[in-house]
């Protein structure tokens, strides 16, 4: 598997529109109801490599860099939970879309919840894959804020694929291809600033202004599901249950030899629980 070999013979978009002001990169292939996937923290529209052809074929898949990331404009100012969201929501009105399905990976996650929360009246349903050190555990906030920005301000092959290999169970899953993709927008000039706007939420003072709780997360009210794996570095599945409770009527689905990225190490199974789930009143 090579990334975009992997789209060699799919008929896909790969452009740019402007959110709210901010250039973004974004990748369409398929058709039906819009479905956007969102990374996690220094992530990338490749990091749904393995995800674009199965899901294109039941959704119109709208993939992003978010802002700040990959190839899509870096402002000059600290990235919240709330400024993410208000991206989405640029990207969301500048393709003209009336209702969406939202999955979000890490980061991407607790982007989806927030704006889920916030903009109800855009979400169709939500599958938050691996959100993300949901407790705010310092030693967790600290490692990834550490090796994010090593992997971006010390660029080289060994820091960006230590970097990527955290997020893995299989840490052979991690190939030279996507080291060199990430290698490439990390040594954009621009991501040298970016990367400490990045790590913002990394810091608990930051954090705490978004962090997990029922005055928002009761807010949601579209079918949730929480996606989570028996190897996540940054939240157990015990830790799942307490915001699987804050969040009405959502589910919890485990996948097995998975760790932050199960949309890469188990690309066929996450593809058919967004189906399934997404789509189980559609069948």
């Amino acid at each position: 598997m090579t990334i975009w070999n992997e789209f060699a013979d799919l008929e896909f978009k790969l452009y740019y529109i402007q959110a709210n002001g901010i250039k973004t990169r974004v990748l369409e292939a398929g058709q039906g109801e819009p479905l956007i996937l969102l990374h996690g923290t220094g992530g990338h529209i490749e990091a749904y490599a393995k995800n674009i052809r199965g899901l294109s074929e039941k959704f119109r898949v709208i993939c992003i860099d978010m802002v700040g990331h990959g190839y899509t404009e870096k402002p000059n100012r600290p990235y919240g939970i709330d400024y993410y969201s208000d991206h989405l929501l640029g990207v969301i009105q500048s393709l003209d879309l009336k209702k969406v399905f939202v999955s979000g990976e890490s980061l991407g996650g607790w982007v989806a919840a927030w704006f889920a929360a916030h903009h109800p009246e855009y979400v169709m349903g939500l599958v938050l894959n691996t959100p993300g050190n949901v407790n705010n555990k310092p030693d967790v906030m600290q490692r990834l804020k550490e090796s994010t920005l090593k992997a971006v301000l010390e660029a080289n092959y060994e820091n960006v694929k230590t970097r990527l290999e955290w997020l893995m169970y299989d840490k052979s899953q991690v190939t030279e291809e996507l080291i060199e993709a990430r290698y490439k927008i990390y040594t954009q000039p621009s991501y040298r600033e970016a990367v400490h706007h990045i790590v913002y939420l990394q810091d608990i003072e930051a954090r705490k202004q978004y962090s997990w709780d029922p005055s928002w997360c009761g807010k949601i009210n579209v079918p949730t599901l929480l996606a989570w794996t028996d190897h996540d570095p940054t939240s157990t599945v015990e830790e799942a249950k307490p915001i699987q409770d804050m969040i009405p009527n959502s589910e919890l689905s485990v996948m097995l030899d998975a760790g932050h990225w199960p949309q890469w190490e188990k690309p066929e199974e996450f593809n058919q629980i967004i189906i399934d789930f997404l789509l189980k009143d559609k069948n």
